[in-house]
């Protein structure tokens, strides 16, 4: 399963980023959620936003509620994060990832496995 990353950089605070994550088309995942984790410099990896494929259904971090919007367009299995009202706590290496939705509502750093990953988008919030 090959995930293709893009967005992120610098942003001020309350500012806001977008990023996209698109799952080659040679794997379907109708039946998976896209989304992304987050790992700030020194901490764990955490579970931020997934979205179902094949109904929209959502995930949010308690962290992140209100302020980031997850959407997708189910035919080129491909989610997007609005990231809105940034915050300093925000920077961190997002990761998009596929994966059953439940996995974001209960990650632990031990669960990496349970996850196809693509490669890691800065973003960092500062003035």
């Amino acid at each position: 399963v090959q995930l293709q990353a893009s967005g992120g950089g610098l942003a001020q605070p309350g500012g806001s980023l977008r990023l996209s994550c698109a799952v080659s088309q040679s794997t379907p995942v109708d039946h998976y959620a896209i989304g992304w984790f987050r790992q700030a410099p020194g901490k764990e990896r955490e579970a931020v936003a997934g979205i179902m494929v094949s109904d929209g259904r959502t995930y949010y971090s308690d962290s992140v509620t209100g302020r980031f919007t997850i959407s997708r367009d189910r035919a080129k299995q491909t989610a997007y994060l609005q990231m809105s009202d940034l915050k300093p706590d925000d920077t961190a290496v997002y990761y998009c990832a596929t994966g059953f939705l439940g996995g974001w509502r209960t990650y632990t750093p031990q669960d990496q496995g349970h996850f196809y990953w693509g490669q890691g988008t800065q973003v960092t919030v500062s003035s």
